[in-house]
C-alpha cells in the first residue's frame, strides 16, 4: 500500500472512530439526562472532545438525536433479520421475537427510544433527515412481513386469521407492553406484586395459544 493510500485510510478510520465515540457519548447523555435537557456541550464532555468537534460531525442537535435513534433502530433491525433467517416455523419466530422484547435489562435502550418518540411527538415540524430513521423502520416492517408471509404458508399459524394483520397487531401490542414494563421496573414506587417477567410470560402464552394452528401437532 502506498503512503498516500495508507494516510487516507488512517484518516478515515480516525474520523469513523471519533464519530462513533460521539454517538456513544450522546446515547449515554440522552439516556441519563433526557433528550430535551441534554446539550451538545454535555455530549462533548462525555466524549472527551471539543464542542467544535461535535458540531463538525453534527451541525445541529437534531441531527445527532436522529443519528443516535437510527443507530438503536438498526440494532432492532439486526435482531429481526437474525430471527427471520432461522430455519424454524413462523410461530417459533414470533416466540423468539417475544423473547427479544422480554429482556427487561434493556432498560437503557427502551428509555432512549421512548424519550425519542416523546421528543418527536412534541415537535411542530418533522425532524430534518427523518428519512434515514424511517428507512430503517420500513426495513424492519419488510423483514417482519416476510415472517408473516411464511406464517400464511407453513401452517403454524391458524388459517382463519390474516397472518399479516394479526401478527403485526400482536407484536406491536407485546412490544409496547414490554417497553412500559421495562420502564416501570426501574421505578421503586411502581413495584408490583405480579413480577413484570411473569406478566410478559403470561401475555406471550396467551398470544401464542391464540395464533397456534389447532390442526398441527
Amino acid at each position: 500500500m502506498d503512503p498516500k493510500t495508507r494516510y487516507e485510510n488512517e484518516r478515515l478510520a480516525g474520523k469513523e472512530s471519533r464519530e462513533r465515540a460521539i454517538l456513544e457519548a450522546a446515547e449515554q447523555v440522552f439516556t441519563n439526562k433526557g433528550i430535551e435537557k441534554a446539550t451538545m456541550q454535555d455530549v462533548a464532555n462525555e466524549a472527551n472532545v471539543g464542542i467544535a468537534t461535535v458540531f463538525r460531525f453534527f451541525p445541529k442537535k437534531d441531527k445527532l438525536i436522529l443519528a443516535v435513534a437510527t443507530r438503536k433502530m438498526e440494532d432492532v433491525l439486526s435482531d429481526f433479520r437474525e430471527i427471520a433467517e432461522f430455519n424454524v416455523p413462523c410461530l417459533k419466530k414470533i416466540e423468539l421475537l417475544f423473547d427479544k422484547f422480554s429482556f427487561l435489562e434493556r432498560h437503557a435502550q427502551v428509555k432512549l427510544l421512548e424519550n425519542f418518540d416523546s421528543y418527536v411527538a412534541h415537535l411542530t415540524e418533522p425532524l430534518e433527515d427523518i428519512e434515514s430513521y424511517n428507512s430503517v423502520y420500513q426495513e424492519i416492517s419488510h423483514v417482519f412481513a416476510s415472517i408473516a408471509e411464511q406464517g400464511a404458508k407453513d401452517g403454524s399459524i391458524r388459517p382463519d386469521v390474516s397472518a399479516q394483520d394479526v401478527l403485526t397487531t400482536i407484536i406491536n401490542v407485546f412490544g409496547i407492553f414490554a417497553r412500559k414494563l421495562t420502564l416501570l421496573s426501574h421505578i421503586p414506587v411502581a413495584r408490583q406484586d405480579f413480577p413484570p417477567e411473569r406478566q410478559l410470560t403470561v401475555l406471550k402464552e396467551i398470544f401464542l395459544s391464540y395464533l397456534r394452528n389447532p390442526n398441527q401437532a
